[in-house]
C-alpha cells in the first residue's frame, strides 16, 4: 500500500513579511492552494530534480513556528495522512488543501489566531517519496534549501499579490532548517536551556532531559511534560541578604513565566517537579505546591500575596497564624498568567474554606530562615 511504500520529507515556505504588515487572513481557499502548489513545484523542481518523483503536498494556511514545532509535529502529520488519501497519480502527483466555508479540511491544519503576528508567516509542506529515493532526495534538500532556497519570482509575486502584502524574503526550508532557527532565537534572547527541553520532545520523545534555567532553576522533561523546580525549593538553597534573596526569587518566577508561556505555545505542559512528602499541582496559568496540612490549633488559613515591582503578584503563601504571632505555610501557589490570579485565589479559599481575599504584601517576605513565609505580625 502507498501508505507503506512513502516516505514523508517535511518542508516549509517561510514568509517574511515588511515589518509592520500582517496578511490580513490566515488560510488560501481550495482554488488558491491548487494554484501556489503548482508555482511552488516548479520552485523545487527547479532547485532538485529528484522532487518529481515525490509527491508533494501543502497546507494552505500560514502558521508560526510554535505551531509547527510541537510534540509529534501535528500539522506535517495530518499534512500527510491527507496527502496519502489522495490516490496515485491524481493532479501531476501535487495535491494542495485549502480551506472551504471558512475551514481548513481538518483541524490541526487550521492556524491560531493567537500567534497571527509573529514576524515569519509559515505555509507546510511534504514530499512523500518512495522508500528507494528519500534518504538521497533529504540529503539534496538539505543541501540546496540552505544555499539556493529562495522562492522564485513568480512564487513570490503570487504570494504577495494574494495576500495583499509585501514580502522581505520567501525562502524553502526544511524542518530541521526551521529546528535550528529556532534554536538560536531561543538562544539570542537567553532560553538555550528551553530549547533543550523542547527539542527532547520534538526528536527523542522516550528520553528525558534535565537542564538548569540561566537562573539555576532545575528543569526535566520526560513523558511527554517538563518539571520545574519549586520556586521556593529554589529559594532555600540560595545564600545572601534577605533584600537580594527575595530580588532573585522575582527573577526565577519572571523566567518561568517565560517558560510557561512559550512550553504552552508549543503544546508542552508544564508541572512542578514532585518532593517527597508533597503535593504538586498545575491549572490553566498557574502553580500549586501543598507542604502541610491545616493545624487545629493554629488560627484559620489566610492569603498572602507576595509582590515585586512590574510583576505584580509573583507568589501566593497559605499560612496559619500560631501563638506568639509564628506563621505555618501550608501551601505556595505561583500564579503565571495574570488572568490566572482569580481561579487560583477562588480554588484556595473553597480547599481551605475562607474567604478569597487576599493580603497584599507589596514585597516578598521571607521566614528567619530565608525562605518563602508570612508576616509574623497581625496585618491590619
Amino acid at each position: 500500500m502507498e501508505v507503506q511504500t512513502l516516505l514523508a520529507l517535511p518542508v516549509v515556505l517561510a514568509l517574511e513579511p515588511v515589518a509592520g504588515e500582517a496578511p490580513a487572513r490566515m488560510t488560501l481557499s481550495r482554488d488558491e492552494a491548487a494554484e501556489l502548489v503548482e508555482l511552488i513545484a516548479a520552485d523545487l523542481h527547479a532547485l532538485v530534480p529528484q522532487v518529481d518523483a515525490a509527491r508533494l503536498a501543502l497546507a494552505g494556511a500560514l502558521f508560526d513556528q510554535v505551531e509547527l514545532l510541537r510534540p509529534g509535529f501535528p500539522v506535517w502529520a495530518t499534512l500527510d495522512e491527507l496527502a496519502r488519501r489522495v490516490p496515485r497519480g491524481q493532479l501531476d502527483n501535487v495535491v494542495a488543501f485549502g480551506s472551504h466555508d471558512g475551514h481548513m479540511p481538518a483541524q490541526p491544519l487550521e492556524p491560531s489566531p493567537m500567534f497571527a503576528d509573529g514576524p515569519m508567516r509559515l505555509l507546510p509542506l511534504s514530499l512523500l517519496a518512495p522508500a528507494e529515493l528519500a534518504e538521497t532526495l533529504s540529503e539534496q534538500l538539505e543541501i540546496q534549501l540552505v544555499g539556493r532556497g529562495e522562492a522564485g519570482p513568480r512564487t513570490a509575486d503570487w504570494l504577495m499579490r494574494t495576500l495583499g502584502i509585501r514580502l522581505e524574503h520567501v525562502r524553502y526550508l526544511s524542518r530541521n532548517d526551521l529546528l535550528a532557527l529556532t534554536c538560536v532565537q531561543y538562544e539570542h534572547v537567553n532560553l538555550a536551556s528551553l530549547w533543550t527541553l523542547l527539542e527532547a520532545a520534538l526528536l527523542t520523545p522516550w528520553r528525558s532531559e534535565s537542564t538548569l534555567s540561566a537562573r539555576g532553576l532545575a528543569l526535566h522533561y520526560l513523558d511527554g511534560r517538563v518539571e520545574a523546580q519549586s520556586p521556593a525549593q529554589w529559594l532555600a538553597a540560595q545564600s545572601g541578604e534577605p533584600a537580594q534573596r527575595a530580588h532573585e526569587l522575582a527573577g526565577v518566577v519572571f523566567e518561568l513565566r517565560q517558560y510557561a508561556a512559550l512550553l504552552g505555545a508549543h503544546q508542552l505542559p508544564l508541572r512542578l517537579q514532585p518532593v517527597a512528602g508533597q503535593q504538586a499541582e498545575a491549572e490553566a496559568g498557574y502553580l500549586l505546591e501543598t507542604l502541610a496540612a491545616v493545624e487545629p490549633g493554629y488560627d484559620p488559613p489566610m492569603l498572602f500575596g507576595h509582590e515585586a515591582p512590574a510583576l505584580g503578584v509573583v507568589a501566593i503563601s497559605v499560612a496559619q497564624r500560631g501563638a506568639g504571632g509564628s506563621a505555618r505555610a501550608l501551601a505556595h501557589a505561583y500564579p503565571l498568567q495574570p488572568q490566572a490570579l482569580g481561579p487560583l485565589l477562588a480554588q484556595l479559599a473553597d480547599r481551605y474554606g475562607i474567604a478569597p481575599e487576599l493580603h497584599a504584601l507589596g514585597r516578598i517576605v521571607l521566614d528567619e530562615h530565608g525562605r518563602l513565609g508570612a508576616p509574623a505580625a497581625a496585618l491590619h
